[in-house]
């Protein structure tokens, strides 16, 4: 059992962060990685990266947004209240290499887990821009600790209630405008990383993206999570989950993700016709 240590409600709270104890986990995480958590023995197995892994207190904290059953049964976890199951660090690492200018994108709740990647990058010597997003003022997280990462951060928020009144990627070509960026990591919806690789790639721009495809078992067996890059086929918990961003099939990426949306309101649709004949 792994025990909630901290929690906090952000984002309206339909954003929870969770510190959970994970000794043995927190030893070993580095920036980029991610666990497969289960909040019970009823509860599906859910990847989340994490946000932060503190090696002295034995800790590591996940950053989820209350979207589905799954999620809904980790917001009623409380301080004192333990997962069932955490299994990891899984995936690979960030490369981290001092490259000079670079800047890091998030969107959503992906600003967590580019908070780690920022902070790393920095430490070993890049001069970081920030630049994160959100619809709106009330739903945007970690601005202090991205401003604390980095060595400049810009807000940008959908309806303008805060910060740059638009998306990141306005933002983010007026920095490549400014010129001398080696590289870019975008985290967030894969509509936003799309986007972020098809201007970038105009700039000749080497450019990092984190994937979220359906996952099972995170060990490469399922093949659940399986991504086109460059005409290869890969799995985002083995190969990833980060990518080269310019090599991403995205389009195939989102109609995979929107076929099991798709699925799961068809087993929901069934269900209400099977029980409303009863």
């Amino acid at each position: 059992m792994f025990k909630i240590v901290k929690r906090e409600e952000m984002a309206e709270g339909t954003v929870i962060l969770n510190e959970i104890e994970a000794p043995l986990i927190a030893k070993k995480a580095k920036p980029g990685q991610f666990v497969i958590l289960k909040a019970g023995e009823d509860g599906e197995r859910i990847p989340l990266t994490m946000a932060e892994s503190d090696k002295e207190k034995g800790t590591i904290s996940i950053i989820y947004m209350v979207v589905g059953k799954s999620t809904a049964l980790f917001r009623e976890l409380q301080v004192g209240d333990s997962f069932q199951d955490v299994i990891g660090p899984l995936g690979k690492a960030t490369h981290l290499e001092n490259k000079g200018k670079v800047i890091c994108v998030g969107g959503g709740t992906g600003v967590a887990v580019l908070h780690p990647i920022t902070r790393a990058m920095k430490e070993i010597g890049n001069d970081v821009t920030c630049i994160i997003g959100a619809r709106n003022k009330d739903l945007l997280i970690l601005e202090e600790q991205m401003k604390n990462a980095s060595n400049d951060l810009r807000v940008c928020t959908d309806d303008g209630s805060y910060g740059h009144h638009g998306f990141v990627t306005d933002v983010m070509k007026e920095v490549l405008d400014e010129g001398g960026i080696q590289e870019v990591v975008a985290i967030g919806p894969v509509p936003m990383m799309k986007a972020v690789a098809n201007i970038t790639k105009e700039y000749n721009v080497p450019t990092l993206v984190s994937l979220n495809p359906i996952m099972v078992d995170g060990t490469g067996m399922c093949g659940g999570c399986r991504v086109s890059i460059g005409g290869e086929t890969k799995f985002a918990c083995v190969d990833g989950p980060e990518f080269d961003g310019h090599k991403v099939d995205f389009d195939e990426l989102m109609l995979r993700l929107r076929a099991y949306e798709e699925d799961e309101k068809k087993c929901h649709e069934d269900y209400c016709t099977i029980r409303d004949a009863k």
